[in-house]
């Protein structure tokens, strides 16, 4: 693997997983302490991150993309026509045995499945389901499509009872798409999108000056966030970085956030 793609790959799970938040600087000499490589690949890494809305240009040099809440609005709403679509077709081209294999990826996650699996497998979902369409392009654009939210996504799965939610939900689409009946799989696939949409704006929009003091950078619209400095010490395991963010929470009033995964 080049340096390129290693630097790509670690710069990207580190952003995804909000080990790195948003609106932290970027320096390239951080950078290039922290990977021990020259500056020419960590410029290609990040022209990559950039492609991918996970990070932008700075002054000077890169930031970690703030959560940007409308991103956030025409984000769902894609997936909303996609996924929906998806599954129409799913409904007439899945074999039993694909949807065995979607069945036992929910059936994966136990009661004492740490949360960073949770994701993984609330992700996996929707992106095998767009794949099982046979449409390569539903399943690349939705696999893209949910990069760009994946760090708001994250700041709703700590909650056993929003895990627990967001599974039923997932099971339910599931057995209606055995019973092959297209529409109301589309239908509640839409749904389940536009619920977690219209949650996750309500509270992002709601608590972002709350999120900013815990070092979260959250822009509505067309506005603009600045860093917040150097970037933090690295190396935590996403539950646990979320941990400390759900703590700090706690101890700011103005923030009462309720996570329903989806």
């Amino acid at each position: 693997m080049s340096r390129m793609q290693l630097a790509y790959e670690r710069l990207r799970d580190l952003i995804v997983t909000l080990q790195l938040a948003p609106g932290e600087r970027l320096s390239e000499s951080w950078l290039e302490s922290f990977f021990q490589g020259s500056r020419t690949p960590i410029r290609a890494a990040l022209g990559r991150l950039e492609a991918e809305g996970l990070v932008q240009r700075g002054k000077p040099g890169y930031m970690v993309a703030p959560i940007d809440l409308r991103e956030i609005e025409q984000v769902y709403a894609f997936r909303e026509t996609v996924e929906s679509e998806a599954v129409r077709l799913v409904c007439n081209r899945a074999t039993p045995a694909e949807l065995d294999a979607i069945a036992e990826i929910l059936d994966s996650c136990q009661a004492d499945t740490p949360s960073d699996e949770w994701y993984c497998v609330a992700t996996d979902f929707h992106v095998e389901i767009a794949r099982l369409s046979d449409n390569p392009f539903f399943a690349r654009s939705l696999d893209d499509a949910m990069t760009r939210v994946s760090r708001a996504r994250w700041l709703k799965i700590w909650s056993q009872t929003s895990r627990d939610h967001a599974w039923a939900e997932h099971r339910r689409i599931l057995e209606l798409i055995r019973a092959r009946k297209a529409e109301e799989a589309a239908t509640e696939t839409a749904r389940h999108v536009r619920e977690s949409r219209d949650w996750l704006l309500k509270s992002l929009s709601d608590y972002r000056r709350s999120l900013r003091t815990l070092g979260f950078a959250v822009v509505a619209w067309r506005r603009r966030a600045r860093g917040n400095g150097r970037p933090m010490r690295v190396g935590r395991r996403p539950a646990e970085r979320l941990d400390g963010l759900i703590a700090a929470a706690s101890r700011t009033p103005a923030l009462h956030l309720c996570p329903i995964a989806r």
